[in-house]
């Protein structure tokens, strides 16, 4: 946001936020937050004046039009209430205290929080009274309104508001307000002004969806336009709230990549194995796509989002799989090596996961690292979008013309059996004619297999960029036989039953 300062009680380690921003997300200027950087000496006087005179300070010196005041994870601890030190000031600006319990919530709520608040106090002075019905627009006047939840250091939130506002000013919408990405105070201030709201990221900009609702009659879109389906619903909804006719762009706009999953040519995608964990909005939608529009099998859904759990839930229960609400890494580790999918959709986290395991991973949510901060323009939302992650998703994969040239070039220093596979970077690979053994059969086989020479031999005569597939297939199906040896009549059962 601009022209809203933040003071922050927190003792000098935790300036490294700022890093956030001017690092990861590579923003050409500081967030506007200043630390009173207390050091344990400052413990035994008048931490509470040290934070006063830091807040006095910011005010004189950057003149915002508004001021959040709060504590860190560590500050809480010494008790000394930024929100009445501040209030004392008697300030000239409105002053919003924000009570963020670190120790018991995570980021997207903070952020859903301090957005919250800070809609709040600045829309209020011009609510209308209690049971406020929005009179209808006079004739000619172009329906209006916000879009809600795109944040800093969002996953490629910058893009996807350029996107939508794409979608909106074809429909003819107008756009009041974009919040709090860009606004200032002043601009919360207006948002009641508008028609309806677009609540592009639920985790940020539910709740102050919802008071804006009860309060100046708003309605709020509640399809996110994740993917070339989901676009579609998003401008059927918009087009229904707003009067108007969503035919122009719902026809006039192509995306390739719903061509293209349609197409001939992606029929080796039909049936891949996904896993899929990260918040629960781009979760969802992810789900959505890779099972409707290319054809993917989720075999694994989950997300860290507590508060939107129930909405994983529904989305597991389409696929027969149950979800995996936890923020615990090494429980998501723990599933992915059980289901040993081929393809992982994830977060950050998500990514060393799957390099570890070898398997090929696209980040889809936050927390993202700088890569995930392109300086292209890369939206997720959109038909764009949609174009954007089907070239995200498909890449990692082995397959179509790359894996005939492996296997011409098998022979070659850079193309053979013992080295890693290209979109794999130095994932660690077997012996020339082996491959990893799968992590699921520790947990998942009672019986313990061996192969016999004559059936390795045979395994080694497949491709080797399927035959780690082929062996954990085998492997799979001789355990839950209690067969013991395998044989080359196993290996061959196993093709037979797996190709059925």
């Amino acid at each position: 946001m601009r022209d809203v300062h933040y003071v922050l009680h927190a003792p000098q380690g935790d300036t490294y936020a700022d890093l956030l921003f001017t690092m990861i997300e590579r923003l050409p200027r500081r967030p506007p937050v200043t630390y009173t950087t207390f050091q344990a000496r400052d413990l035994g006087g008048d931490t509470a004046g040290l934070f006063q005179r830091a807040v006095s300070e910011a005010f004189e010196r950057f003149k915002p039009q508004a001021m959040l005041v709060g504590a860190s994870c560590t500050a809480e601890l010494i008790q000394d209430d930024p929100g009445g030190l501040a209030r004392a000031l008697k300030l000239a600006i409105p002053v919003i205290p924000l009570e963020l319990p670190s120790y018991q919530k995570k980021e997207n709520w903070g952020a859903a929080e301090t957005f919250y608040q800070l809609v709040r106090a600045m829309a209020s002075p011009d609510a209308p009274p209690p049971g406020f019905k929005r009179p209808p627009r006079e004739p000619g006047v172009p329906a209006s309104c916000n879009i809600l939840g795109a944040s800093a250091l969002g996953f490629r939130h910058r893009d996807d508001v350029q996107a939508v506002s794409q979608i909106l000013v074809q429909l003819g919408v107008h756009i009041n307000v974009v919040a709090p990405l860009g606004a200032t105070p002043a601009d919360l201030a207006r948002l009641g002004e508008a028609d309806f709201n677009v609540v592009l990221y639920p985790e940020i900009g539910y709740q102050a969806a919802q008071w804006l609702g009860r309060t100046f009659d708003q309605p709020s879109i509640k399809t996110v336009p994740l993917g070339y389906g989901a676009t579609r619903d998003f401008i059927t909804e918009v087009a229904r709230v707003a009067g108007v006719d969503g035919t122009p762009a719902l026809l006039g706009t192509a995306s390739h990549s719903n061509w293209y999953s349609h197409s001939v040519d992606s029929t080796y995608l039909t049936g891949k194995r996904v896993f899929i964990f990260g918040d629960a909005t781009h979760a969802v939608a992810a789900a959505r796509i890779a099972a409707d529009e290319l054809g993917f099998t989720v075999v694994g859904l989950g997300t860290y989002s507590r508060e939107f759990a129930r909405d994983v839930r529904e989305a597991a229960q389409k696929y027969g799989i149950p979800a995996l609400i936890t923020d615990d890494y090494l429980e998501v580790e723990a599933q992915v090596a059980e289901l040993q999918p081929e393809l992982v959709l994830g977060t950050q986290m998500e990514r060393h996961i799957a390099k570890r395991l070898g398997i090929p991973c696209a980040v889809i949510s936050a927390p993202v690292h700088v890569q995930d901060f392109p300086a292209r323009y890369s939206p997720q939302m959109g038909f764009e979008g949609a174009n954007v992650m089907f070239d995200t998703w498909v890449h990692p994969l082995m397959m179509g013309l790359e894996e005939h040239l492996l296997t011409m070039f098998r022979g070659d220093f850079e193309f053979h059996d013992g080295a890693a596979a290209s979109h794999l970077g130095s994932a660690a690979v077997g012996p020339r004619g082996s491959a990893p053994a799968s992590p699921s059969l520790a947990t998942s086989a009672t019986v313990k297999t061996s192969w016999a020479p004559d059936a390795e031999k045979e395994l080694g005569k497949i491709p080797f960029f399927v035959r780690g597939k082929a062996r954990r297939n085998t492997e799979r199906y001789a355990a839950d036989r209690a067969v013991e040896l395998i044989t080359v009549e196993t290996l061959y059962d196993a093709k037979a039953h797996y190709s059925r």
